[in-house]
C-alpha cells in the first residue's frame, strides 16, 4: 500500500480537533488512534491531527514546546471547495470564530477564512 504525503497539525485536544474537522471537511476520518487522527482529503494527500504532547516528546528539547503557541496562527489550510459561504458557516458552527467573510480576493479565488480549536487559519477557497 502506498503512503500518501500528509501535513499534520499540532492540536491541544485530539477529540475536539477530530469533532471540528468531521464537520468541516464532512467525512468521517481514515483513522482515529490514540495520538493520530487523518482524514482523506484527495487520492493523494491526507491531513494529520497529532496532541502536542505527543510530538514535544519527539522534538523536544531541541525546538520550542508547540504548546507555547498554541491560539497563535502556525500555519493555513487552504481548501477548494464549491460553496465557501456554506463552508464558513458550517465551519463557524462547528465552533471555530469567523476571520474574514467571503471575498473575491486579488489572486482570482473567492475565499472566507475561520480557524480551528488551536488557531490554525482554515481558508475556504472556490
Amino acid at each position: 500500500m502506498k503512503k500518501l504525503p500528509r501535513i499534520i497539525l499540532y492540536v491541544s485536544d485530539q477529540a475536539l480537533s477530530k469533532d471540528f474537522y468531521e464537520k468541516i471537511l464532512n467525512q468521517k476520518p481514515v483513522l482515529n488512534v490514540p495520538g493520530m487522527t487523518a482524514f482523506k482529503l484527495n487520492e493523494n494527500f491526507k491531513l494529520g491531527l497529532m496532541p502536542e504532547t505527543g510530538i514535544a516528546k519527539i522534538i523536544c528539547p531541541q525546538t520550542k514546546n508547540s504548546e507555547l503557541g498554541n491560539g497563535i496562527p502556525r500555519c493555513e489550510l487552504y481548501l477548494f471547495v464549491e460553496n465557501p459561504e456554506e463552508s464558513l458557516i458550517n465551519g463557524v458552527n462547528a465552533g471555530p470564530k469567523e476571520i474574514s467573510k467571503t471575498t473575491a480576493r486579488d489572486w482570482e479565488d473567492t475565499v472566507s477564512y475561520c480557524k480551528d480549536p488551536d488557531g490554525h487559519i482554515i481558508a475556504f477557497a472556490k
